[in-house]
Parts: structure tokens; C-alpha cells; sequence
């Protein structure tokens, strides 16, 4: 299962949660992805997206401003769906992806913003061997439970604006813009909850699997 892989994860950031009333909950890997535009010499705005993001989320429902978040984008994620225009970008002239297999975020402060129900999220993020502060505006989409799984669930929209040159990864700036547009989608589950499923349905293909080959 996708969720497998961070459910371990998820248990042990329980006990570590650093927010007296924040819940641990963690990235759904299939409905949390991201695009990324920027200008070309002004004629096009091209995109690439990263369709993998892993993380967790301190929520605090009550006072979502003491929330927090960690995430990581596995650079294997991005793509342009330009295969030549891929491999420049997995090249060392970009962002060298044998040398800098991720990017992180890891939030720093978190406050209110301007429209209702939204907040900003400064933190560090590392990219290309460099760490930098940048702010996401965040909008909440939803908090409640998810009618398919019965999980706890929240859902929010984040768009940053970011100067690649801050990155070292300014190449042909300023025919292709410095600035960077990111819009991400994310929707996490309950992390305790998520565990205790992944561990169930596990127990049920174990048991199917043991019934089939004593068929």
C-alpha cells in the first residue's frame, strides 16, 4: 500500500509531537502533488510537476496556527513530461539529482493570513544544497472524515513564489525567469488512524494469501 511506507513513520512521530493539543498526521503519497511555472524568454509560461510529496502534519484544530509540518519531494517525482527537457533538469548544469535526491520543508512559524480560514507558513526549505526561508500561503480546503476510509482528514492548498537564483539554480536568468511559481495540493490523514489501518488491511491479505496456498 502507499500509505505503508510513512505508516511507521507516523507512530513515531506520535510521541513527538512538540504541540501540546496537535494531532500527527501524514501525507496521503496519492493526493498530494505539486506544479511548478515560470517564464520562458516571455513567449510561454511551461510547468513541471512533482507528483510525489511525503510529510507529516502537527494539525492543531483548535488553533491551526500552533500546527506544523515537514515535508520532503523526492526529485524522482519531478517531471516536465519533456524527456529532453528532463534530462537537463536531472543534470549537474540543474538540479543534479544524484547529488541532491530531495527537497525539504520544514515549517519554522505559522500564522493567520489575510482571508478567513487561511494561513501563512514560513519554514527552511533545502533544495540544491541550500537553505533558505520561504512562505506559503495556505488556504484550508476541508477538515472532517474521509467517507471512503472513515479517517480523519485534512486538506489544504499552498502556492509560494520563489527566485531559483536563491538556489544556485539561476542558468539563463533572466530569459527564463528567476521566479518560480509552486502551487501544492495535500491531503493528510490521521497518522494513529492511517497505522492502524495499513495494519489491518496487511492482516487481511496475509490471511487470504494463507488461505489461497492451502487451497
Amino acid at each position: 500500500m502507499l500509505r505503508s511506507t510513512l505508516a511507521s513513520f507516523a507512530l513515531a512521530i506520535l510521541a513527538a509531537s512538540t504541540f501540546a493539543h496537535a494531532t500527527p498526521y501524514v501525507f496521503e503519497p496519492r493526493h498530494s502533488q505539486g506544479v511548478m511555472h515560470w517564464s520562458h524568454l516571455g513567449f510561454s509560461n511551461p510547468s513541471a510537476t512533482f507528483s510525489r510529496i511525503e510529510g507529516t502534519l502537527d494539525w492543531n484544530a483548535a488553533e491551526p496556527s500552533k500546527s506544523s509540518v515537514k515535508a520532503t519531494i523526492p526529485m524522482s517525482a519531478f517531471t516536465t513530461g519533456v524527456p529532453d527537457l528532463d534530462d537537463d533538469f536531472r543534470s549537474e548544469a540543474f538540479f543534479d539529482f544524484a547529488r541532491y535526491p530531495a527537497a525539504t520543508f520544514t515549517s519554522t512559524h505559522v500564522e493567520k493570513g489575510a482571508d478567513v480560514g487561511g494561513l501563512r507558513v514560513t519554514g527552511d526549505l533545502a533544495l540544491h544544497g541550500v537553505t533558505k526561508p520561504v512562505t506559503l500561503d495556505v488556504h484550508i480546503n476541508k477538515v472532517g472524515t474521509n467517507p471512503r476510509n472513515q479517517l480523519p482528514t485534512v486538506g489544504f492548498e499552498a502556492t509560494a513564489m520563489l527566485k531559483r537564483s536563491d538556489f544556485n539554480l539561476g542558468r539563463f536568468v533572466p530569459q527564463v525567469s528567476d521566479e518560480i511559481r509552486i502551487a501544492l495540493t495535500i491531503e493528510a490523514a490521521d497518522a494513529v488512524e492511517s497505522a492502524r489501518l495499513d495494519a489491518k488491511e496487511a492482516a487481511e491479505e496475509a490471511a487470504k494469501a494463507a488461505k489461497a496456498n492451502g487451497a
